[in-house]
């Protein structure tokens, strides 16, 4: 569905596929089209799991379709809610599923298959994060076992073990760290340096870690060199990226609130989209400053804000909010 910006009218909608599903999802928190689509700008990409990848032009014609003969069987009809990244006009993809998923990367022209490897972790929901390190790209693929993949041939380049199952947060990098994260049967938030092979679980690759405050949910935000991290309860810490020290950590909200939206960040504010109607607005820094606690009557927030030219866009449960300037 494409949605003019400045009406909130409806430009298009097209129907990917019609499909009798041979199993659920969850729902409170899930759909059977749970992830978002990502652009390159010419080209929309979006991955349904077992029902396949479809591309269009942004006016909404059909360009490829690329189906990969997976039936996926989830944890507790958790649902495919597998977000896909365009790095380098590459598209990356993964099935982590039980013991018989992959990672892929494609041509996003065509959709023709470039590389594929096997992967073994039993339920992973975080996308494929691209790092950089001494100029070649490493995909950080998140799990009960993080791995590091060469970009160009999908070869394994490293592994730590340390996190548990269900992953969903995604990785994200500071200079020579990757960030990986897991909150549910492990609550674990691991800082591995890049540069290092083979299994690095054990080994002072790790340079940092901390159980207290890790999200089962919620992406982790990195600006300036603090990482921030939400719990699902609403327990919000601050961490030096570099060094792992806590400005603050485990810190209450106004509210006992709960969250499955992604902190996002701009002009030097945390926007916080709660389950409970509010979005909390917090003050990037070394201690925890709550600015305001914004209202919307009966709208619960599962999505993650977006912000784009002074304007941020909310997705609830039920319905699509801008809030701007007028």
């Amino acid at each position: 569905m494409a949605i003019h910006r400045d009406t909130g009218r409806i430009a298009w909608q097209r129907t990917a596929t019609v499909a009798t599903p041979h199993e659920g999802y969850h729902r409170i928190y899930g759909s059977f089209a749970s992830n978002s689509p990502v652009t390159d700008g010419t080209r929309l990409f979006a991955f349904f799991g077992s029902r396949g990848l479809f591309a269009y032009d942004l006016e909404g014609t059909l360009l490829w379709q690329k189906d990969f003969g997976v039936r996926m069987r989830m944890d507790q009809a958790f649902g495919e809610g597998t977000p896909l990244t365009l790095h380098d006009n590459r598209l990356l993809l993964h099935f982590d599923h039980l013991d018989t998923g992959f990672l892929v990367m494609l041509d996003p022209a065509t959709g023709r298959e470039i590389w594929r490897v096997k992967r073994t972790e039993r339920f992973n929901w975080a996308a494929p994060y691209v790092a950089t390190h001494g100029g070649r790209g490493q995909i950080i693929m998140s799990g009960e076992t993080v791995r590091g993949y060469d970009f160009e041939s999908g070869e394994v380049i490293w592994e730590a073990a340390g996190l548990g199952e269900n992953t969903i947060p995604q990785p994200v990098q500071h200079d020579d760290l990757v960030f990986a994260m897991s909150g549910h049967t492990i609550r674990m938030l691991m800082a591995i340096r890049l540069g290092h092979q083979g299994n690095l679980t054990g080994t002072d690759a790790i340079a940092w870690s901390t159980p207290r405050g890790a999200s089962y949910t919620p992406s982790p935000l990195l600006h300036e060199g603090r990482l921030y991290v939400l719990t699902d309860s609403g327990l919000i810490s601050a961490f030096d990226a570099a060094t792992g020290k806590p400005f603050y950590q485990q810190a209450r909200l106004p509210k006992p609130y709960s969250f499955k939206a992604s902190p996002v960040g701009a002009d030097g504010k945390l926007y916080l989209a709660t389950e409970d109607e509010d979005v909390v607005v917090v003050r990037m820094g070394d201690r925890l400053e709550v600015l305001a606690t914004n209202s919307l009557s009966g709208q619960s927030f599962i999505a993650s804000p977006v912000i784009v030219d002074g304007a941020i866009y909310l997705r609830s449960q039920t319905h699509l909010v801008k809030v701007s300037e007028r």
